[in-house]
């Protein structure tokens, strides 16, 4: 798996998109999700893997285990990278979305990543057990979820920085720990809750970092990206 930071294009338009990747004469590792995605559909993968980056498509499903894993079987056609479901959808459901990756895939090809959602990097203590009716830490609810995915045969989870630890002693080394949620020092968190600099997330255990406005909202996306990977990398 890529371990370059990953560059959320939270844009709604492919004019967007091509005007921010123009600035980048490298292969990247970004992530489309459901804004872009839905607005555009599966064009936009083929533009951007047309460019020779490669794709974490964060779609989150979460159906019946039918749907999901027809859904999963059409999406693996479209050589992307890296997919995800939530970890709330349950085991047979995580096991159909492996299934429909695995029938998907072409020939010779080799099968999309799979990792699930645990919690939202949104999510915080009070909304987890207020509103989810989920009594007790929210590191626990995280690290239930991820042994959850790993008994699906999933590659890993999105979890924050700060749950990749536990993660990593539950369910082993080689297993994903993707973290959104990562600012630079200083950075406005906008609406995440539980969020990381990407030193953290490396001292921590993050697998990979997922970062979006602290490099799509620069004033110099190119420099930003390069700060970002010296303080991941360093």
């Amino acid at each position: 798996m890529n371990t370059k930071p990953i560059i959320a294009l939270d844009f709604p338009t492919p004019e967007d998109v091509t005007a921010f990747l123009s600035q980048f004469d490298e292969s990247l590792f970004v992530k489309v999700g459901m804004e872009l995605y839905l607005q555009n559909g599966p064009s936009i993968i083929r533009d951007i893997k047309a460019m020779g980056h490669d794709i974490f498509l964060d779609l989150k499903l979460h159906d019946i285990p039918n749907t999901v894993k027809s859904a999963m079987k059409g999406l693996a056609k479209l050589d992307i990278d890296l997919v995800n479901v939530h970890a709330a959808g349950g085991l047979r459901m995580m096991e159909a979305a492996l299934e429909g990756l695995k029938e998907g895939t072409p020939a010779g090809k080799e099968r999309p990543a799979l990792i699930a959602v645990t919690q939202l990097t949104s999510t915080s203590q009070a909304q987890m057990n207020d509103e989810q009716q989920i009594p007790g830490a929210i590191q626990d609810s995280v690290t239930h979820f991820a042994r959850l995915a790993k008994q699906a045969g999933l590659d890993g989870v999105v979890c924050s920085v700060h749950e990749a630890k536990m993660i990593e002693e539950a369910c082993g080394k080689a297993f994903l720990k993707v973290t959104p949620g990562i600012r630079l020092a200083g950075g406005e968190t906008h609406d995440q809750k539980r969020v990381a600099t990407p030193q953290v997330a490396r001292q921590e255990g993050s697998t990979q970092i997922v970062v979006g406005r602290a490099i799509t909202q620069a004033d110099d996306a190119r420099n930003a990206y390069q700060t970002v990977t010296q303080l991941w990398e360093d």
